[in-house]
């Protein structure tokens, strides 16, 4: 049986249910509800598609910032409020700089480079697949470069982040 941390509280998934919310609230079918998808903002796309240079604009997000702007404030505003809120697709339109893409769900470390863009797969904190321990990826962005080191959950707990990983953060 897994386990996961919701609000502080172990709670115990059962049949791929997860009750994390308190179940005076949210334990047992209470009637219909709703939620609110929203899909690609695409910070970029808009200036791009306008220049008819798809493949290099993306430089002027200010279109799509005032448009989910917007959008926030709209589902603010609603009554009754929805239970959550999805937002997927693509958040920005890949602008020249673009060095990594990083992901998930493999359930293992992996990755590789395709013209100079590197795709970076993180194994689970949960089920491993592979060899690799559980545990998260540390990603550190500069103005000249991404480095990123996976570290297992005891070896991050225990030892923290590398000084050679803090001092790229130190720096200005």
């Amino acid at each position: 049986m897994s386990t996961a941390e919701a609000g502080g509280v172990f709670h115990k998934a059962r049949n791929r249910t997860l009750d994390a919310f308190p179940a005076e609230k949210e334990g047992e079918w209470k009637g219909p509800f709703y939620f609110i998808l929203g899909t690609d903002p695409q910070f970029g796309l808009m200036k791009a598609w306008s220049t008819g240079d798809c493949d290099n604009g993306g430089d002027e997000w200010g279109q799509e910032i005032r448009l989910t702007e917007q959008a926030v404030q709209a589902i603010n505003k609603l009554n009754p409020k929805p239970k959550f809120f999805v937002l997927c697709g693509d958040l920005i339109h890949a602008m020249p700089g673009v060095k990594a893409v990083f992901s998930g769900h493999y359930h293992r470390n992996a990755g590789g480079t395709y013209q100079n863009l590197d795709m970076v797969v993180s194994s689970a904190i949960g089920c491993q697949l592979g060899l690799d321990p559980h545990g998260l990826r540390v990603v550190v962005v500069t103005a000249d470069k991404i480095v990123h080191r996976y570290y297992s959950l005891d070896e991050l707990s225990e030892k923290g982040i590398e000084d050679d990983l803090m001092d790229l953060i130190k720096k200005k």
